[in-house]
Formats: structure tokens, sequence, C-alpha cells
């Protein structure tokens, strides 16, 4: 299994230890540049990869780095939308 599919494997468990450094790294793999809405944006980032225009929007968890577990599954249902996740 290689680093991806471990990634993968990872949030299909929705662990109530995932962090957004893991959904970053793992937005990464898929081809999603990270990218904050401005100064204005707060926690809100949005994860968008050019070559089809898919876009995912995620809070950023504060002051820690763990997400709550709703928005692991939020993410996971966003990567399985957009065809980056299959069942």
């Amino acid at each position: 299994m290689c680093g991806k599919d471990k990634m993968i494997a990872r949030i299909r468990a929705c662990p109530k230890d995932y962090t957004y450094s893991e959904a970053r790294t793992l937005a990464a793999q898929l081809g999603y540049q990270e990218k904050n809405k401005g100064s204005t944006s707060g926690s809100r980032v949005l994860f968008f990869r050019e070559s089809d225009k898919r876009k995912i929007m995620l809070h950023k968890p504060h002051p820690g780095d763990v997400m709550k577990p709703y928005a692991v599954r939020q993410l996971l249902e966003a990567f399985k939308e957009n065809g980056d996740i299959h069942e």
C-alpha cells in the first residue's frame, strides 16, 4: 500500500484525531492547491484543482490542528463527489 492509499484509508476511517495537516497533504496528493481567500477569510480555506476546476471549502481548525469529526466526514464526502475517492 503506497502513501496515498494509506492516507485514503485513514480518512475513510474518520478518526477522531485526523489533522488538518493530513487533510492538506492528501488534498495535494489528489492535485488540489490550498488557497486562502484573503485576509478577511478567517479560517475558511479553499482547496482548488486547476485541471478540472473542482473546489472544496473547509474550515481550518484552531487553535489546534485536529479537525472536528463532522469536518472530516464532509471532506471525505467532497473527495467522493469529486471522484477522488471511490466507494
